[in-house]
């Protein structure tokens, strides 16, 4: 798992409203009336702070080695398997590699300036006063890897693309674009709807990958294919075996190589992912010398695993390494277009039953915290009881709010880890009561119906042996409140099915950590979404209050009340219990065979192996 230094682009997003606008190549036709041109600036950057790290000539971004020798080779592995090289199409299952080693996007955010975009593709941006736009001047020394320019029409060829053959989410994601306009062969402008309030919009746009229009002339971008598409990234395909492995080479003539937002980073000759089914066999992977890296996700395999000579020698080194990214959001999410999901309290009730510090002792050897917010090591996380602007914004809401979410700490909504199993199992059933379920011959049932509260829970395959033991104590707490709870395992590409299209009671998912949330929260959480099948709002969440805070939190400028709204998003999606919160670190785990350098971590930002290079 690389560092996702830009949001933007790594996470699939989507918007509330109903797209139907129609994107063209050229001006529409405007009334004939008086209007007064907007003031122009071309700047460098796209800031949403105004306060760039950056600025003027900059060399390199502060942490990587721009004198890293470029040379060797890496094996890293995949988890899965692979029928397509294009992500961003709704069929087959892609190789995520291959748009982030063979693509550039229009601008970069660095990971110690996320509210910023600096050049790339892109070597300068035109920003109007009246924020109608977001103008790019492409590099002219921008390439493919064939060597012909990337243009314009690229640019509008990749987006127009996506947001109409590729995943149905982006037509969502891009809503706001009105139209994206050639202005020259090397100047292309996305102007947005009139009125339209999304200050991060135009570095959602920076991040657009950008594919070559004439390679796609004989073929379908919708199409899953393994024909490499042309690329103008650090990287090409050498060579590859669908499922099993991909080989990517450094492209020598990489047109950007020297621009000071590339400088240290790809420093290999050659990238190698090695494609597995489940997370575990990597470890003899590693010691066996067929992978060079291995992130470790199970924490009986950090705690025990690693105890052997390679590792006493100093062959193979073991190092956990602090990070300050936001959360990875893992949980237990609850599929609520199910009848017996719709009430919260029975949502609440099975929380209950989940027994987090049995299992972090027992299982995890106490290396891990309970997650308690959706942005959780942030300071978006809401806490206590509301106060100040995000108090102000929630008794303001049109839609009435329960009366407790004013009054109650954040901290009551969950499990009480001070009381025992059987106290909480209690306070379950109690919340069960009120929702209309009692025992019947020891069966949790719906009083109304007679049906029994049954519900299977979905894992991947490449998780299946860690979760398995992790839900196992639940299922066994949830026994003895009635309930009967399965799990069940399933191969990654029919895992996947099911959950683009809404078929499972309970899955293991999670988000990505989000460093400034904004329009990605929509296709989260966003009413809208819930009905579009591959999107990410897999709770199926239809709330007009959350609707309204994301909205709201799009909208504003003003970066305290921005705080505010975030905070009040996190509070209401709290205080609805669509998921179990699992746990989280604050450090990457890796070993990595003694061959390797990377620059010191100073700024606590974690691992990213595309800053690494080999040891003279």
């Amino acid at each position: 798992m690389k560092r996702k230094a830009n949001k933007y682009f790594a996470i699939i997003l989507t918007i509330f409203g109903i797209f139907n606008t129609t994107l063209s190549m050229a001006l529409e036709e405007q009334p004939q009336t008086e209007a007064i041109s907007p003031e122009i600036s071309i700047q460098d950057y796209i800031s949403l702070s105004n306060t760039p790290k950056y600025i003027g000539d900059f060399a390199n971004f502060s942490f990587v080695n721009p004198n890293a020798p470029k040379k060797g080779r890496i094996v890293l592995p995949a988890y899965g398997t692979f029928d397509n090289f294009n992500p961003y199409i709704f069929k087959g299952t892609a190789s995520t590699e291959t748009a982030s080693l063979t693509l550039d996007s229009l601008g970069i955010s660095p990971a110690d300036d996320i509210e910023t975009v600096y050049p790339l593709i892109a070597e300068k941006f035109e920003h109007p006063s009246d924020k109608s736009f977001i103008g790019f001047f492409i590099n002219p020394k921008a390439k493919f890897s064939n060597g012909t320019p990337i243009t314009a029409d690229d640019v509008i060829f990749s987006f127009n693309s996506l947001i109409t053959k590729g995943s149905p989410i982006y037509k969502f994601y891009y809503a706001d674009i009105d139209r994206v306009e050639k202005l020259a062969p090397n100047h292309v402008r996305f102007y947005f709807k009139p009125n339209t309030k999304n200050r991060e919009l135009p570095l959602i746009i920076s991040s657009l990958k950008i594919f070559s229009a004439k390679d796609f002339n004989n073929r379908e971008y919708d199409k899953p294919s393994l024909i490499p598409p042309l690329g103008n990234g650090p990287y090409k395909i050498k060579k590859f075996e669908a499922g099993r492995y991909i080989i990517f080479e450094r492209d020598k003539n990489y047109w950007a190589q020297d621009l000071p937002t590339r400088k240290g980073f790809y420093n290999f000759d050659e990238i190698k992912y090695d494609y597995y089914q489940d997370t575990t066999v990597t470890l003899q992977a590693l010691f066996a010398g067929n992978i060079d890296v291995r992130y470790e996700y199970i924490a009986k395999s950090w705690a025990t695993g690693h105890d052997n000579n390679l590792i006493k020698e100093g062959k193979i080194k073991k190092q956990a390494i602090k990070h300050n990214r936001p959360a990875t959001t893992q949980f237990f999410a609850f599929n609520i277009r199910k009848d017996k999901f719709k009430d919260a309290r029975v949502r609440q009730a099975i929380d209950y039953a989940f027994n987090f510090p049995w299992a972090n002792k027992n299982l995890f050897y106490n290396q891990y915290a309970r997650l308690r917010s959706y942005f959780a090591n942030t300071h978006f996380a809401a806490t206590g009881i509301p106060q100040g602007k995000e108090l102000e914004i929630l008794q303001s809401l049109p839609e009435q709010l329960p009366a407790e979410i004013l009054s109650t700490p954040i901290e009551n909504t969950f499990r009480n880890d001070s009381l025992s199993d059987r106290e909480n199992l209690k306070l379950a059933v109690k919340l069960l009561n009120e929702a209309g379920y009692d025992f019947i011959n020891e069966e949790m049932c719906n009083l109304k119906t007679g049906e029994p509260l049954e519900f299977e829970i979905i894992i991947n395959s490449a998780n299946g042996n860690s979760f398995t033991r992790v839900l196992l104590p639940f299922i066994e707490n949830l026994r003895k409140i009635g309930i009967k709870a399965t799990t069940r395992v399933l191969e990654i590409n029919t895992y996947k099915n099911k959950l683009d299209n809404f078929d499972f009671d309970i899955i293991v998912g999670g988000v990505s950590g989000i460093y400034m949330p904004g329009t990605e929260q929509k296709d989260l959480w966003g009413s809208i979404s819930a009905d579009t099948l591959g999107s990410s709002n897999i709770i199926g969440i239809k709330n007009p209050t959350i609707d309204y805070l994301i909205n709201k939190l799009i909208e504003t400028e003003d970066t305290e009340l921005y705080t505010a709204y975030v905070k009040a998003l996190d509070r209401v999606l709290l205080f609805n219990h669509y998921v179990i919160f699992n746990w989280y670190s604050d450090a990457d785990r890796i070993a990595y065979w003694d061959k390797f350098s990377f620059p010191e971590n100073t700024q606590n930002l974690g691992v990213d192996t595309n800053t690494w290079w080999i040891k003279e």
